[in-house]
């Protein structure tokens, strides 16, 4: 498929998705407007005008352009592209957001981010829908997206309701038998919190990825479809959290290594009562380092 042709096809979705956020007798954009909100040619936008009046989405004469029908998934048409998985675009979202300091407020220009993260409309539209019941961003009242972004009022909701979930994972993983495929993992996870300990002057920069495998597994425990949810968006702030504050990032890591392997013994002594209070204190150390990662990155 030609990109000309390829741009088109995403442009006139694009345009099915502001008339999803229109109703029957509205009056679309003006022919600027579009093209600005498109980042297409006025040549397009009237080439988009027109197949959505061939498949009667609209009426246009002149320059009222009304809108005739809410358009369905049989409207859209076919985007060939390398799209990446929603788990890359969650990173990379993150990442965009953390690295460029996108200030909370700030609008998204979703055709920008779809470009960027190369991701068809209805995916971006889609993934942002997800985060607006995590209020990391809302609908605009006229169409559109806003970040709302990490606040401190955010972080402490977020470390309280992970408090709750990881507590009862733990209690969940204590009581799985011997022959599950958690322990040895657990087993595993523990060698490399031992190995990055010893290295720790080299690679305590290693951390990050380690501490997300370490509560995504404990997190595993658990058979629960919302949970799980909720574990991808604590995993990635958490994760990400890191990269803010480099401030004795060195004796953090260490000290929460230390951490770790102390609720790992708990684990596998099978002593629910440590684990718990192993746990508390974790999330209570990593609470306070996300709320100081926080300040930090404000007055950067």
């Amino acid at each position: 498929m030609a990109r000309t042709d390829e741009r088109f096809r995403e442009a006139f979705n694009e345009a099915l998705d502001l008339c999803k956020t229109m109703t029957a007798g509205d009056h679309l954009p003006s022919e600027n407007d579009l093209a600005k909100r498109l980042d297409v040619s006025r040549t397009v936008v009237r080439a988009i005008l027109e197949k959505l009046q061939d498949a009667k989405i609209i009426t246009w004469v002149g320059r009222q352009k009304q809108l005739l029908r809410t358009p369905g998934d049989k409207d859209r048409l076919e985007v060939q592209t390398g799209q990446i998985t929603e788990q890359q675009l969650e990173r990379q979202f993150l990442d965009w957001i953390l690295r460029f300091d996108v200030a909370p407020g700030t609008a998204l220009n979703v055709a920008k981010l779809r470009r960027q993260f190369s991701v068809t409309p209805q995916m971006l539209h889609e993934f942002l829908a997800s985060l607006s019941r995590f209020g990391l961003v809302r609908r605009r009242p006229k169409g559109g997206w806003q970040l709302l972004g990490f606040t401190p009022e955010f972080a402490i909701e977020l470390s309280e309701f992970r408090m709750i979930l990881e507590l009862n994972a733990v209690s969940h993983l204590v009581r799985l038998p011997p022959e599950d495929p958690i322990w040895a993992r657990l087993d595993d996870l523990e060698r490399k919190h031992r190995a990055l300990a010893a290295e720790i002057d080299e690679r305590f920069h290693d951390f990050s990825l380690l501490d997300e495998e370490f509560h995504t597994l404990i997190g595993s425990a658990v058979r629960n479809r919302f949970a799980a949810e909720f574990q991808k968006i604590v995993s990635l702030i958490f994760h990400y959290h890191f990269q803010w504050d480099k401030t004795h990032e060195r004796q953090r890591n260490e000290a929460a290594i230390g951490e770790h392997l102390r609720l790992i013994a708990a684990l596998k002594a099978r002593d629910a009562a440590a684990a718990q209070a192993a746990m508390t204190d974790h999330l209570s150390t990593s609470k306070q380092t996300l709320l100081s990662s926080l300040r930090v990155h404000a007055l950067a």
